[in-house]
């Protein structure tokens, strides 16, 4: 099962217009366009899985909300830092974390 959170990054949104333009002058099928979708979602996950080495952990004030639905868990933190090894690299105000189960097929 993949997740479809990375289409809205600057690469899944520049896919989907460019896979849109190809549908409109009838280069893809509605199909095709499907297959292409599920395939990006995979493999930007597979990528992201293997690829990034660099780990940063967290630490909140305040857990304002918290949501567990069909292996999704959505939290919503406040003031939280982030770190990477001991120095600080972001602070915000507010926070929302999505976390799902990683399966890779």
């Amino acid at each position: 099962m993949s997740y479809q959170f990375y289409r809205t990054s600057t690469l899944g949104t520049t896919l989907q217009e460019t896979i849109n333009e190809m549908t409109q002058e009838g280069l893809l099928s509605p199909d095709l366009v499907h297959t292409i979708l599920k395939k990006f979602d995979k493999s930007i996950s597979k990528a992201l899985n293997k690829q990034v080495k660099a780990r940063v952990t967290f630490k909140a004030d305040k857990l304002l909300n918290y949501r567990h639905c069909d292996n999704v868990w959505t939290l919503l933190l406040k003031n939280v830092e982030f770190r990477e090894g001991s120095n600080v690299v972001e602070i915000m105000d507010t926070v929302k974390i999505v976390a799902c189960i990683s399966q890779t097929d």
